[in-house]
C-alpha cells in the first residue's frame, strides 16, 4: 500500500473505534431535547470517572426516607426527615414524599449535601409556608431552602402563600418560595409559585428543567449560574397597576462567572408590559433563546432600572425567541440579539459543567 492509503485506513479505523460524542448543545428542536438530553445524562454506572468522584461515592449505596402522611412512612413532615440526616452525609438520602400540603417552613443546611427531595408525578405533594421579608428579612422567607450541594428537588408544588403584595402599600411583602444556595443543584418537573422574589437563584451551579415558575416582581433573582431548559414563566399582574419584571440576576461585574440561560421555555400571563429584566445589579448576564414569548412582555423588552450608565454593562441577549413578545424591533439598543457563535456558551450543559455532576431525574 502507498503512505497514502495506509494513513487512509489508520484515520478510519480511528473513527470506527472512537466513542460516539453527543454535543453537549442543546437542539434547536424542543422535540429532541429530552433524547439529547437523556444520550448525555446517563446514570452513574454509565458514566465511568468522568462525574465528580465524591458523588460517584454518594450515589454506590442510597438511603431512602420515606414521609406519608396519615401514617405509612418513616415521618410524617419533611423537616423532620431531614433533621434525621446526619451532618456530614456522604451518601445520597433520598427523602420521598407523599401525596399531601406540607404546611412548614424547610432549610435543608450546608453541611448536608446529597439530599434528594422527591414526590410522586401523578399527585405531586405541595410545600407550603407563608414568610414573607418582613418577618424573615427576604431570602430566609423561603419555604424551602437548600443550602447543600447536590442537592435535587423533583415532582413538587413549592408554594409561598403569603398575599400578593399591593404596589405602594405592602411593606416586607416579598415572599420566596424557594432558595438554591448549593452547588452543583437540579430541580426538576417542579411548580414553584410566588409572587414577589418567588425563586431565589441564589449562588452556585443549578439545572432547571420541566419546571413552571410564577410571580410578578423580580420572581427569579440572585446570583447563581443556572440554566432553565423547557421551563415555563406565568408573569402575574400586579395590584394598582405596578410594573412586572421577571429577572434580577445579581451580577456586580464582569469579572464575576454568573448567569442565567433559558432554553426552550415559554413565557405567558395575566400581566402586560413585563420586562424580561432589569438591572438590578450592575453587571446582571440573561440570555433567552429558543423561547416563545407572549404579549406579556413589553417591546423594549429589558430595563437599565433608572441607572442609565448600567445599558454600558449589561449582558441582556436574545437568541432565535419567537412569538409576538420577541419582536427585536423595539428592543432597548442595550439588548443584544446573539449571532450563533455569542449564543453558544448559553446553549449546553458546559454552561454549567453539568456533565461533572448532573444525574437524570430520579424516579419516585
Amino acid at each position: 500500500m502507498e503512505n497514502s492509503e495506509v494513513y487512509a485506513v489508520i484515520c478510519i479505523s480511528i473513527l470506527l473505534t472512537a466513542p460516539v460524542i453527543v454535543s453537549q448543545q442543546i437542539p434547536a428542536d424542543k422535540g429532541q431535547v429530552n433524547a439529547w438530553f437523556g444520550g448525555i445524562i446517563k446514570p452513574v454506572k454509565e458514566r465511568g470517572n468522568s462525574l465528580d468522584p465524591e458523588l460517584i461515592q454518594a450515589e454506590s449505596n442510597p438511603k431512602v426516607i420515606t414521609v406519608r402522611q396519615g401514617g405509612g412512612g418513616e415521618f410524617n413532615s419533611v423537616k423532620k426527615a431531614i433533621e434525621s440526616v446526619a451532618l456530614g452525609n456522604t451518601k445520597r438520602v433520598i427523602i420521598s414524599i407523599g401525596p399531601g400540603v406540607y404546611k412548614e417552613k424547610i432549610k435543608i443546611e450546608r453541611g448536608k449535601p446529597f439530599i434528594t427531595l422527591l414526590g410522586d408525578p401523578k399527585n405531586m405533594p405541595n410545600l407550603t409556608f407563608g414568610g414573607t421579608a418582613k418577618e424573615y428579612g427576604t431570602v430566609n422567607s423561603a419555604t424551602l431552602i437548600a443550602e447543600s450541594n447536590y442537592f435535587v428537588a423533583a415532582n413538587l408544588n413549592i408554594v409561598n402563600s403569603a398575599p400578593k403584595p399591593v404596589s405602594g402599600k405592602t411593606v416586607g411583602g416579598q415572599a420566596v418560595a424557594l432558595r438554591v444556595s448549593g452547588d452543583r443543584s437540579a430541580i426538576y418537573n417542579c411548580n414553584i409559585y410566588g409572587f414577589q422574589d418567588t425563586l431565589c437563584d441564589d449562588k452556585g451551579n443549578h439545572f432547571f428543567k420541566d419546571c413552571y415558575v410564577s410571580g410578578t416582581v423580580d420572581f427569579i433573582f440572585g446570583s447563581g449560574k443556572s440554566l432553565y431548559l423547557n421551563t415555563d414563566i406565568f408573569v402575574e399582574k400586579r395590584e394598582r397597576g405596578g410594573f412586572t419584571v421577571i429577572t434580577a440576576q445579581a451580577r456586580e461585574s464582569s469579572s464575576e462567572d454568573t448567569g442565567y440561560s433559558f432554553v426552550h421555555g415559554s413565557i405567558t400571563g395575566t400581566a402586560s408590559n413585563s420586562f424580561l429584566g432589569r438591572a438590578w445589579r450592575s453587571n446582571p448576564r440573561v440570555v433567552f433563546a429558543y423561547t416563545d414569548m407572549s404579549n406579556v412582555v413589553n417591546p423594549a423588552g429589558w430595563t437599565h432600572n433608572r441607572f442609565p450608565e448600567r445599558a454600558k454593562t449589561v449582558y441582556y441577549g436574545e437568541y432565535k425567541c419567537k412569538g409576538p413578545g420577541a419582536n427585536p424591533s423595539k428592543r432597548e439598543p442595550f439588548v443584544k440579539q446573539l449571532s450563533g457563535a455569542e449564543a453558544l456558551p448559553f446553549l449546553g450543559l458546559n454552561f454549567i459543567e453539568a456533565t461533572k455532576w448532573l444525574l437524570p431525574p430520579p424516579k419516585y
